[in-house]
């Protein structure tokens, strides 16, 4: 399982007091407001930043961290992923999971038959959709429904789907 998970990359800066425009990639933006500190991943080091201030504009989280006050020492992080670890991640409810602990999920069918591979999710709005690599190279897209998920087995690392007519 993953350590870290992402919950937003920063898109651009803000004014020129050090803020940076953050494009959330967890559910709920308002999280912002609960993380005290966030993990920079900068490609070459984790540099962890304290939060000073979150304000949300549109769909985007602006977010200023103590110690950076000018816009040229936090330009260069623009289109940098921003983490947390999995001890500040939120609760989740039953049969809730984190996207970066479904990736490579075995795929199977009712029929006890290994499809593929869970390869990423599309977050679509209504619901989420799967896209899982057969064992052909071909992609499916399966939408994350309860008629096509049947069971998820998170420590055998296997999903158990039902293939709708016209989606394969």
């Amino acid at each position: 399982m993953e350590q870290l998970l992402q919950v937003g990359v920063i898109t651009s800066t803000h004014g020129i007091r050090g803020e940076v425009k953050v494009f959330p990639t967890t559910d709920d933006v308002k999280r912002f407001k609960e993380l005290k500190e966030i993990i920079l991943e900068t490609g070459k080091e984790q540099l962890l930043l304290e939060i000073e201030n979150v304000k949300f504009f549109k769909q985007f989280a602006i977010l200023k961290f103590k110690g950076i006050d000018n816009i040229n020492d936090i330009e260069k992080y623009k289109g940098k992923s921003l983490y947390v670890t999995r001890e500040h991640a939120v609760t989740l409810e039953e049969g809730e999971y984190f996207i970066a602990d479904m990736i490579g999920l075995e795929v199977w069918n009712e029929e006890e038959e290994k499809i593929g591979i869970l390869e990423d999710v599309l977050l679509t709005g209504a619901n989420d959709v799967y896209i899982i690599k057969k064992n052909d190279g071909k992609e499916l897209l399966l939408p994350a429904i309860k008629e096509c998920v049947l069971d998820i087995d998170m420590k055998e690392k296997k999903m158990k789907v039902h293939v709708l007519s016209g989606l394969e």
